[in-house]
């Protein structure tokens, strides 16, 4: 007799939030900033590129690999997986101020903390560095 395994993962990475202080003034994010020295950069985004006009306005987000990317206000930005923690989907999008899947509802603050019972589980967010028209995440 052959057992069946689950088809959900737990491989979701855990929510992480960093918070330090910026010691440069070209340096700003949302929930997180510092310098990404000594981390792993996941992804660059060039402000200039059209491909990315979406974060010239508040409330605007891109998606780069498997990362929603966005603008939160003048010169500060967030970063956290496009995959939900509720179910490994990636569907997670910025609407309304904050991280939101569409496959089920499951709603984050900018913080990466579950707003409602589907987004309980908390969803892991990036730092965002923004070095010169470059966001640097990491």
């Amino acid at each position: 007799m052959a057992l069946l395994a689950s088809c959900q993962s737990n491989n979701d990475p855990t929510p992480t939030t960093t918070t330090s202080s910026s010691s440069s003034s070209s340096s700003s994010s949302g929930s997180t900033s510092g310098s990404s020295s000594g981390s792993t950069l996941l992804a660059s985004v060039d402000l200039t590129a059209t491909a990315n006009a979406a974060l010239k306005n508040s409330g605007g987000y891109i998606i780069v690999n498997s990362i929603v990317v966005a603008r939160t206000a003048q010169n500060t930005y967030v970063a956290a997986t496009q995959t939900c923690s509720h179910e490994p989907k990636k569907k997670v999008t910025f609407v309304n101020g904050e991280f939101f899947c569409s496959e089920h509802g499951a709603r984050y603050s900018t913080t990466g903390v579950g707003l409602n019972s589907y987004g309980a589980k908390g969803l892991a967010v990036y730092t965002v560095t923004v070095n010169g028209n470059t966001l640097e995440i990491s």
